[in-house]
């Protein structure tokens, strides 16, 4: 579902096939998920096809490898460079790309001595989630951030990803919340999350979160359409029950929640300030100001 035979990915230098793209076996990242990525989308606009964040994200990366103590020479305009070629040998418009930076073999516990890029991309119109989600507050915990580097996007953090993602399936849930060792709400398994209570949005605060680049951008929306947020420290039982929710991340977008806990979210969907945030953030990835939809945006938030 990701590549067929004529997929073309950037490898290590070179424009390569993917089906023919290898990897050595003893990789230091292979081993214990010492490596750092990014997922970025792209999107057909009206000035053609334009990768929506990239510096933000390619900036992160470049952190991301820094705080591993990962070798890692690329610029930014480079990657971004790099990611638009790959876009245009595979003839993609709407995409999900994933630039990955990985490491050499190394068996001892130390930083990595080399590293290798590679940068992936398939075909993507919708996000990873869709429809109103049903959510379950998990009992996987986030990582202590004294024990890891929370603000890095590190491969080997996803395996608490992953147990939290199916603990939720496994229990009749679309997704799950995942507290911080405080007991407070932090992320879900992939995605921030946002809830609306008297038409202020609230987020958590930084700490046990990724700094998600969605995140930023819907506060940074929100400051332009004049609608107060909180980035603050909550627990579920502040959430169950609020007007509207919703998860935002990069893949994800900005997908509205059903329920937390089997309490459903008391607003409509279409009446929330939430939804302004979704119409918001559509018209932005397709490269259209919010000044261009602020008009209508502004009438919704006010009436």
């Amino acid at each position: 579902m990701y590549y067929n035979s004529d997929t073309v990915i950037y490898y290590n230098g070179k424009f390569v096939k993917a089906a023919e793209a290898t990897t050595d076996l003893y990789g230091q990242s292979l081993h214990y998920g010492y490596a750092v990525f990014e997922g970025i989308k792209s999107y057909k606009t009206e000035g053609g096809t334009k990768i929506f964040k990239a510096k933000e994200h390619y900036d992160r990366l470049r952190r991301s490898a820094e705080l591993m103590h990962i070798p890692f020479n690329y610029t930014t305009e480079e990657l971004t460079a790099l990611t638009y070629e790959v876009l245009e040998r595979n003839g993609f418009s709407d995409a999900y790309i994933r630039p990955l930076v990985f490491c050499s073999p190394n068996m001892s516990l130390s930083k990595g001595r080399e590293s290798y890029l590679t940068i992936e991309a398939w075909e993507w119109s919708k996000g990873y989630l869709s429809g109103k989600l049903r959510i379950m507050t998990s009992g996987f915990e986030r990582p202590n951030p004294k024990a890891f580097k929370i603000e890095a996007k590190v491969s080997g953090h996803y395996v608490n990803s992953i147990l939290a993602c199916q603990e939720a399936k496994d229990k009749g849930f679309d997704e799950a919340l995942v507290l911080d060792a405080n007991g407070n709400v932090a992320e879900s398994s992939g995605a921030n999350v946002f809830f609306e209570k008297d038409g202020t949005l609230y987020t958590p605060a930084l700490g046990s979160i990724l700094p998600g680049i969605t995140r930023a951008t819907v506060i940074d929306m929100c400051a332009e359409l004049d609608i107060p947020v909180v980035e603050k420290f909550f627990t579920p039982d502040e959430m169950r029950g609020a007007d509207a929710a919703f998860f935002c991340g990069t893949a994800a977008e900005i997908v509205p929640l059903e329920s937390l806990d089997n309490v459903p979210f008391i607003k409509d969907w279409d009446s929330s300030v939430c939804a302004i945030i979704q119409k918001g953030y559509s018209n932005l990835v397709l490269g259209k100001t919010l000044e261009e939809f602020k008009g209508s945006l502004q009438f919704s938030v006010n009436s």
